[in-house]
């Protein structure tokens, strides 16, 4: 350890010698550069530390591009919302906030460098939340956004908005505007904020993961980002299944057969129906029929 390092600098170089993956010792790594001491004796030092973070860096990206790299995949559930922003942000926390993931969170930037994964359930339903490195890193997944069904756009600043569109393919995806840490300001401003976000016709809505404030509101906007319908399905004689077939509008009972287990519609001799598509409760239907929200079926195998 230098002379004069402080607690912060020992606890980020313990860190580092304790990490199992490239990922933990390059989170360790810069925030032992950030904590070094800052003065004419110990610019070798911090340079040192400047150059296992480069070659880190570089080993990680030659293993990424060798496929050898031990990323975790992400397989996309049926409703998936990707959080995005410049660095400190607030993502990690809003991921916390929305759903039961538990990520890193810091004081510095950068320190998502993996994909971090969530799980959302509102109204029944399982919304899968990504959080991605933030918008500049050279770890942000244009993929994973690319096939995203809503984006939400976290910022601290409105202006941060233009940087973020001009880096944004996905241009399809649903987007909700969130601005974060609004605990730090007075009623004025955020009423100013509303109306410039207002102004610019953007679908948005103000929080702040300290307080809690508009976290509830944001779970109900991103699950009617969805264009969705609810089947909910039961065994004749047995109690409903709680979670719901999610399918697509105007889906037919077979497709929604076939989302239960391949293959199970040709074993489906009718069904019956009580729910909105239903001209009667218990209207018995066949596979062609067309399925509404909130509708629930029985289904009559040979």
């Amino acid at each position: 350890m230098p002379i004069n390092a402080g607690f912060e600098y020992g606890r980020a170089e313990e860190k580092y010698f304790q990490a199992q993956t490239d990922s933990e010792r390059l989170i360790a790594l810069e925030e032992m550069l950030r904590t070094a001491p800052a003065h004419k004796g110990s610019e070798r030092f911090r340079g040192d530390i400047r150059l296992k973070i480069k070659k880190l860096k570089e080993s990680m990206i030659k293993a990424k591009k060798s496929g050898k790299s031990n990323k975790k995949g992400i397989k996309k559930e049926d409703m998936q919302a990707v959080l995005i922003g410049l660095t400190n942000s607030g993502k990690s926390s809003v991921l916390k906030a929305l759903t039961n993931a538990n990520p890193k969170i810091t004081s510095y930037g950068f320190a998502t460098i993996e994909p971090e994964v969530g799980s959302l359930n509102y109204a029944n339903c399982n919304i899968q939340i990504v959080d991605l490195p933030p918008i500049a890193s050279e770890y942000f997944d244009h993929g994973i956004v690319n096939n995203a069904d809503t984006i939400l756009i976290i910022i601290e600043k409105i202006n941060e908005l233009e940087e973020i569109n001009k880096l944004l393919r996905n241009k399809k995806a649903k987007q909700i505007i969130v601005f974060n840490k609004i605990d730090l300001y007075d009623d004025t401003t955020k009423r100013k904020i509303s109306e410039t976000l207002k102004s610019k016709k953007q679908n948005y809505i103000l929080i702040s993961t300290k307080t809690n404030e508009g976290i509830e509101d944001l779970k109900e906007k991103i699950f009617k980002s969805f264009n969705i319908i609810r089947i909910y399905t039961r065994h004749p004689g047995k109690k409903e299944d709680n979670v719901p077939v999610i399918m697509p509008p105007n889906s037919t009972l077979e497709q929604v057969a076939e989302k239960i287990l391949h293959g199970y519609s040709k074993k489906i001799n009718y069904a019956k129906v009580w729910g909105p598509s239903s001209k009667f409760s218990g209207q018995r239907i066949g596979l062609k029929h067309i399925v509404k929200d909130k509708d629930l079926i029985e289904l009559y195998s040979e």
